[in-house]
This record gives structure tokens, C-alpha cells and sequence, in this order.
């Protein structure tokens, strides 16, 4: 009898034996709030969900896990749930990292030591008093780790690339067992893998990443009604065609419902939203929205803040959401582009229709960089849509999509990992000629194909 053809049973109690009240078992108590994810679209159902809290508690969860011949997935926040809905969990144990965190800055040369289940905001709260910052996403509540190692586009990537290119060493549970500190000097080929290839490798304990040397930055939003939404987006398009890399923005067409926790200026309206950050001098960044200011926005709250306040402009959910959605990487952004744009985020079932400007140093790969270390193109577009009940969720499936599909004349064959929250999207295009050697990489390494990665490759 082989480890897989043991009785489900039997696979449980050696779990237990071996890991105690570190594993959460279906038919246990805790199982439907452990497995539960940030995006709770995500039905998803392992066969048991490990929470450690240690390095070590890793280690002991990974051997365990492969000596009952079960498989692992390893999870921070569940942002990106949705991604691993190709797989059959019902042999793989989660290995869901929330009680991991923990934040060490170095000041002196500019860097952070975080913990595997860490947040943005606990980077932000730990970096903050130094007058530092990071290539953080536009909510503080993801994962460092799943948002770093799969690409990371932050407001101020067209000045300083993708976060992944942030990371300068990772510690990793790989298949064996075995806790490896992988860096470019230490392990460069499992360094060079997870730098895009994340869970597919091991469970990342810990990254050190670069902060960035902003205490500060001009940031905000600008904001009009959606009947403004034509006319702003065409003069959004042609702004950002000539905007310099210290610009990066986004532009959104919101239908937002009538919620009693939303401002009145916000509640129950459909809007046209630019918002992002402007690595300049308040007079040069001033001068150069000007051209969007002149569109009379009904609301401009673009000043210099505190860089740690950067999380709270693209005002992104503040609780775990039931969402759908997708998005395409554009080569570019004419005139009809647009306007198939702002058609599309008409469809009935869309909650957001998002266009960020990528391009500059997103576009260049990185010296010395990994699997993953640029997104070719120049603007990325998305589809968000919230499906409250499960029946809900081919329609908003199908309207997000078709938000995304209206731009296709434009696509290129890049896509953004991060951006990727649903089962059937290729992610293979992300690692370029890169992805034969992550294949035999990942061969190499993890052999038994003990590791499920969200995005496969």
C-alpha cells in the first residue's frame, strides 16, 4: 500500500500524533473558519488546515505532511483564493501562515526582515518611524510574501519596478524538509525560482526586502461623477502617454452600492477615480497634474502624506470580500481603446473597472533578477465584481470577463500574477523564456510534487 492509498483515517491521526493542535481537521470545530479565506468566493475544502507559528512549526508541519503522503498549499491571507480553485484539495493540507508575523528594520542599510504571514501595514508600522517605506500594494492588509514574490505592482513601480525586485533573500521549508536560506549568494538557482515561482518551491518563512527612502509622498485621489467618465479617461490616456516614471496611477470607473458605512459622497453614486503617488517635489508634482486638475474633479486630495498613508487612497476593501475577477496586460492605450473601456464598465455585474499605468522600470527586467522580474506592456486593465451568494458568481464571472475581453485588439501575451484570482488563467507568460528552467527547477527540487502552487506553471 502506497502513502496515498492509506485511509483517510488513518492520514488524520498521523497529522494529529505528529502536530497537535497545530492542525485543524475536517470534522474538527475551527475547520470552516480556517479554511476560509480572504476572498471568501473561495470555497476552498483541504483535507486539513496547519497553522504554524514558528519556522520550526513549519518544518515539522512540511515532513508531516509528506510522510502521510498529503501534498501542501502554502497561504498568507487568501487574497488570491481563487487562483488555486483548479485543485483538488481534498489530499492537501493548507498551510496557512496568519500566525507568522513580525517586522525587523535595519535603518542603517535600508531593510526589512518579514515574517511569512506578514501584512503591508505591519511593514509600513515597523519601517515608518525610521522615514521609510516600501514597494507595498494599494491595501495594507496583503500578504508581503504572495504579493512580493508573484510580481507586486505598487504606486510607485514605474519608479522603482516590482516589489519582487525588492527581495534580497528567502527563507524557505522546501519538500524535504529542509529550512534553506536562498539569496544570490546562497542557493541562487532556489532564489532565482522563487523570485516568481513562490509556493511552488516551499513555504516562505521569511523575506528580507529593500525599503525605500520615503518618509513622505505627494499623493491622492481625484474624483468626478461617472457622467464625466468619457471625458476624463481620454484625457487620463493622454496624460499618462507622456507622464515621466515617477508618476504611477490608476484609473477606475466605480459602481458603488448604497451602504450605510460609506461616505454620502460616495454611497450608492458610480464614479470616475484617478488616484496614485507622484515621486517628485510638491511643485513639480503640482505641475504636472495640472492637466487633470483642470477637469474640475469634485474632490482632489492630492498633497504630500505620510508615505505609510499611501495604502489608504485606492480605497480598497477593509474586510475579507467576496469577489471575482480578471484582468489583461495592454500594449498600449489609443483613443478607441478608451472608449471601449468606459463602454465596458457599463456591463451590469461590474463593481470596478480599473486601468493602471505600468510601463518604466515595470517593463525593464531587473539585473540580477529572478523567474519573475518585469510585466511587459504598458497599462494593465481589470474587472472586479462582488458576488454576496454562490449563484451570483458566474454572472459577475462573465461580466468581469467581458470588461477585459472588450479591450482585447490591445492585449499583449504578458500577464501580472498578482492580478490573477481565477482557475483557468494561463499564468505562463509571466516568466518569458525563464519558464523551461523554472519547470526544471521545480522537478528538481520538489520532485514528488509535494508543493501546490496557486498560479501552476
Amino acid at each position: 500500500m502506497t502513502l496515498q492509498d492509506q485511509p483517510v483515517d488513518t492520514r488524520a491521526t498521523q497529522l494529529r500524533d505528529a502536530l497537535g493542535d497545530r492542525i485543524v481537521l475536517a470534522g474538527d470545530a475551527e475547520y470552516d473558519t480556517a479554511r476560509l479565506p480572504w476572498n471568501v468566493v473561495a470555497d476552498q475544502r483541504p483535507f486539513a488546515v496547519a497553522r504554524p507559528e514558528s519556522a520550526e512549526d513549519v518544518v515539522d508541519v512540511v515532513r508531516a505532511v509528506a510522510a502521510a503522503g498529503l501534498r501542501v498549499a502554502p497561504q498568507s491571507t487568501g487574497h488570491a483564493a481563487g487562483a488555486l480553485s483548479w485543485a483538488d484539495l481534498s489530499d492537501v493540507v493548507i498551510v496557512s501562515l496568519a500566525r507568522l508575523r513580525g517586522v525587523t528594520v535595519d535603518p542603517a542599510v535600508r531593510t526589512a526582515r518579514v515574517l511569512g504571514g506578514s501584512h503591508w501595514n505591519d511593514v509600513l508600522a515597523a519601517s515608518a518611524p525610521h522615514g521609510l517605506t516600501a514597494l507595498h500594494g494599494s491595501a495594507g492588509d496583503v500578504s508581503v510574501v504572495g504579493y512580493s514574490l508573484n510580481g507586486g505592482v505598487s504606486f510607485y513601480a514605474r519608479a522603482h519596478g516590482l516589489a519582487v525586485g525588492s527581495v534580497r533573500e528567502v527563507q524557505l521549508v522546501t519538500a524535504d524538509g529542509a529550512l534553506v536560506r536562498a539569496s544570490a549568494d546562497e542557493h541562487s538557482d532556489l532564489f532565482w525560482a522563487v523570485r516568481g515561482g513562490s509556493g511552488a518551491f516551499g513555504v516562505v518563512v521569511s523575506v528580507e526586502i529593500d525599503l525605500l527612502p520615503y518618509p513622505d509622498v505627494f499623493a491622492g485621489m481625484l474624483l468626478w461623477d461617472v457622467s464625466h467618465a468619457a471625458r476624463v479617461s481620454h484625457a487620463w490616456a493622454q496624460w499618462t502617454a507622456a507622464a515621466p516614471e515617477s508618476v504611477t496611477t490608476a484609473l477606475r470607473i466605480l459602481h458603488l452600492p448604497p451602504m450605510p458605512e460609506l461616505p454620502p459622497f460616495l454611497s450608492g453614486r458610480s464614479l470616475v477615480v484617478i488616484d496614485g503617488a507622484i515621486v517628485e517635489t510638491d511643485a513639480a508634482a503640482s505641475a504636472l497634474l495640472e492637466p487633470l486638475r483642470a477637469l474640475s474633479p469634485e474632490i482632489d486630495t492630492f498633497a504630500r502624506i505620510p508615505a505609510a498613508g499611501l495604502v489608504e487612497i485606492h480605497m480598497d476593501p477593509p474586510a475579507p470580500t467576496p469577489s471575482v475577477s480578471a484582468h489583461a496586460v495592454l500594449g498600449g492605450l489609443p483613443a478607441e481603446a478608451v472608449d471601449a473601456f468606459v463602454a465596458a464598465a457599463n456591463t451590469p455585474g461590474v463593481f470596478v473597472a480599473e486601468l493602471r499605468h505600468i510601463g518604466g522600470a515595470v517593463a525593464r527586467p531587473a539585473a540580477g533578477g529572478g523567474a519573475l522580474s518585469a510585466i511587459v506592456g504598458e497599462y494593465v486593465v481589470q474587472g472586479i465584481g462582488m458576488a454576496p451568494m454562490p449563484d451570483a458568481v458566474p454572472m459577475v464571472d462573465a461580466a468581469v470577463r467581458a470588461t477585459v475581453a472588450a479591450l482585447a485588439p490591445w492585449h499583449t501575451d504578458a500577464v501580472a500574477l498578482t492580478f490573477i484570482d481565477v482557475a483557468d488563467a494561463d499564468a505562463t507568460p509571466a516568466y518569458g523564456a525563464g519558464l523551461e528552467r523554472l519547470r526544471q527547477l521545480k522537478a528538481e527540487h520538489d520532485p514528488q510534487g509535494v508543493f501546490v502552487p496557486a498560479r501552476p506553471f
